[in-house]
C-alpha cells in the first residue's frame, strides 16, 4: 500500500487556526438560530470568539473541552475562546448561537476588569452549563432574546442597546454564576494544545492510512493515554473520529464538485467503495449518490 502524502504527517503545522467568523455588519456580532447540527458542527472545532448559546428547543449535548453537557430547552451554554467543541444533537436541537469579540466590550471593562470572568474563570469559577437554579436566570434568557430581536429590526442605536444588554446579561453571570465544588474538569490547556494540533494535522491528511500509534507518536503519549485523552475530549475514539472527519470532507466534494463518486472516496481516505458507501449512510442517512443526485436537482 502506497502511505506516501503531500504533507508530512509527522510534520507539525506552521500554525494551529481557528475557525474563521465573518461579521454580517461592523460591530463584531452576530446571531443565528440553527436547527439540528449539520456534518461540519460536529467537527471539533475552536475560535478565538467569545460564544453563547441559548437552547430554544429539542435536546442534544456538547463535548467542550472534554466534558459532556446534556442540552434541553432553556439552557444556556458559555464557550470561550480556544475551547474545543462539538455539537450533536437527539431530538429536534433549535438553538440561538450570539458568538462576539471581546473586544467590543473594552470601553466597559476599563470599569469592571471582571466582566469576562464567565469565561476567563471556565472551568475554575465558572462552569460552561449555566445553573438554572440563578434567581436571574429568566432574566438571562430573555436579555439573550432581546439581543436576538435588537439584531433582527436593526432599530436606531440597535448596537448600543446590545453591547447595553450584554453587559448586563455578562454581569449577572459573574454575580451570581460561580460554581460551587465537584463540576466536571476539563482537559487541561497542554492536552487541549496537543489535540488541537493533531487535529489540524488529521485534517490535512485526510487520505493518509492513520493508525492509532502514529496519531499517539504525534502527542507524545502512548497509544493507550492518547485514547482515553481523545475520548475525553471529543466524545469518541480517534479512528472514529477520522472517519467522520473524511465522511464530512466527502459531502463537501459531493456538493462542491463534479469528482466521481469513487475518486472523491479514494480522495478522503477511503480505499474500498463499498465501505465507504456503508459508513456514509451510516453517518448520513443517505447514499453518496443521493446527495450528489440533489445536488444535480438544485442546479437544473
Amino acid at each position: 500500500m502506497d502511505r506516501n502524502i503531500h504533507t508530512e504527517p509527522r510534520e507539525k503545522p506552521k500554525a494551529v487556526m481557528p475557525d474563521p467568523v465573518s461579521w454580517p455588519t461592523p460591530m463584531p456580532y452576530l446571531v443565528s438560530t440553527t436547527e439540528g447540527v449539520s456534518p461540519g458542527f460536529q467537527r471539533l472545532h475552536w475560535h478565538r470568539e467569545l460564544e453563547i448559546n441559548y437552547i430554544r428547543g429539542g435536546t442534544g449535548f456538547y463535548v467542550i473541552n472534554g466534558v459532556k453537557y446534556q442540552l434541553q430547552a432553556g439552557d444556556i451554554i458559555l464557550i470561550n475562546g480556544q475551547d474545543l467543541h462539538r455539537a450533536f444533537e437527539t431530538d429536534h436541537l433549535i438553538i440561538d448561537v450570539h458568538m462576539f469579540d471581546p473586544g467590543m466590550l473594552a470601553m466597559e471593562m476599563r470599569y469592571d476588569h471582571d466582566l469576562l470572568r464567565p469565561f476567563r474563570e471556565q472551568g475554575v469559577q465558572f462552569t460552561n452549563l449555566l445553573n438554572r437554579d440563578m434567581p436571574v436566570y429568566d432574566e438571562l434568557i430573555a436579555i439573550l432574546l432581546n439581543m436576538k430581536e435588537e439584531m433582527t429590526s436593526r432599530a436606531p442605536s440597535y448596537a448600543s442597546v446590545i453591547r447595553a444588554q450584554l453587559t448586563r446579561f455578562l454581569a449577572l453571570v459573574n454575580r451570581h454564576g460561580a460554581i460551587s465544588e465537584g463540576e466536571p474538569a476539563p482537559v487541561k490547556h497542554r492536552g487541549i494544545h496537543a489535540l488541537k494540533e493533531l487535529i489540524v494535522t488529521m485534517e490535512l491528511n485526510l487520505a493518509y492510512p492513520w493508525t492509532l500509534k502514529e496519531l499517539a507518536e504525534l502527542t507524545h503519549l502512548s497509544p493507550s493515554r492518547f485514547s482515553a485523552l481523545f475520548q475525553q475530549a471529543v466524545g469518541t475514539s480517534p479512528l472514529d473520529y477520522l472517519i467522520q472527519l473524511r465522511l464530512t470532507q466527502a459531502v463537501h466534494l459531493l456538493e462542491s464538485s463534479d469528482e466521481k463518486i469513487i475518486d472523491i472516496a479514494s480522495e478522503c481516505g477511503f480505499r474500498n467503495l463499498s465501505n465507504f458507501n456503508r459508513l456514509f449512510r451510516q453517518l448520513f442517512g443517505v447514499s453518496p449518490s443521493e446527495i450528489r443526485n440533489q445536488r444535480t436537482k438544485k442546479k437544473q
